[in-house]
């Protein structure tokens, strides 16, 4: 009896500690599973590397014509001179603060920076002229005037077509599309059914695009919380 008497009491200790450390351990990786902002934010700096990508390519046609006269004569050329212009974004300016993951429905939300136009380069090469009233352009010197004023007016016109509302909406949702899917397929390849909603947001805080990759289940979740 006194033998017991010292035993008993460390072995109630000790189960009483196991018991508790039981019922108090975080729980582990298995019962939880992996943590969507962890995958996001090991993302976010591989998408950064990236740097700036384009994301989009647009070619346009300026076709301007420009008219000069002189003592009683005109001469007019015409210029068609096409041009490419680069849509791109800068992945590297992509801010932790730029993730936002909702619980709820299982959204991952991206803020990107604005979209960037590059050029137009022209390829002049490829240009085309056509020019009428040929004795004033031989007597004076109007060709390099009209040839000027079309190739000023040429390079504005391939701008205002690169920025238009097509082009500029093919961009943004080209870069969407790229951003959503980098952050996505993580996600996924984790076991994690989630969305991932990419968008741009204007100086005054409107969003002016939006690219939503959401798997089918959580549409139907939404769309039944919202009839």
């Amino acid at each position: 009896m006194r033998k017991w008497f010292f035993i008993v009491p460390p072995l109630l200790a000790l189960l009483i500690g196991a018991g508790l450390g039981l019922l108090l351990r975080p729980p582990s990786d298995a019962e939880t599973g992996p943590n969507p902002m962890t995958i996001a934010n090991a993302t976010l700096l591989s998408v950064r590397e990236q740097g700036r990508e384009i994301v989009f390519v647009g070619r346009f046609a300026a076709i301007v014509t420009a008219t000069e006269g002189r003592m009683g004569f005109t001469a007019r050329k015409t210029l068609i001179l096409p041009g490419q212009v680069r849509y791109a974004v800068d992945l590297s300016r992509l801010r932790r603060s730029d993730l936002a993951w909702d619980a709820e429905t299982a959204t991952l939300t991206v803020t990107l920076p604005p979209l960037e136009v590059a050029g137009p380069q022209i390829d002049f090469n490829a240009a085309q002229e056509y020019s009428d009233g040929g004795l004033m352009l031989t007597l004076t010197g109007a060709e390099q005037n009209l040839d000027e004023t079309n190739r000023r007016a040429a390079q504005e016109e391939l701008t205002r077509q690169a920025r238009g509302p097509l082009p500029m909406t093919e961009a943004r949702n080209a870069a969407l599309r790229d951003v959503a899917r980098s952050f996505a397929l993580p996600l996924r390849a984790a076991g994690i059914e989630a969305s991932v909603a990419a968008r741009f947001v204007g100086a005054d805080g409107r969003e002016t695009a939006s690219f939503l990759d959401r798997p089918r289940r959580i549409d139907d979740r939404i769309r039944a919380r919202n009839p």
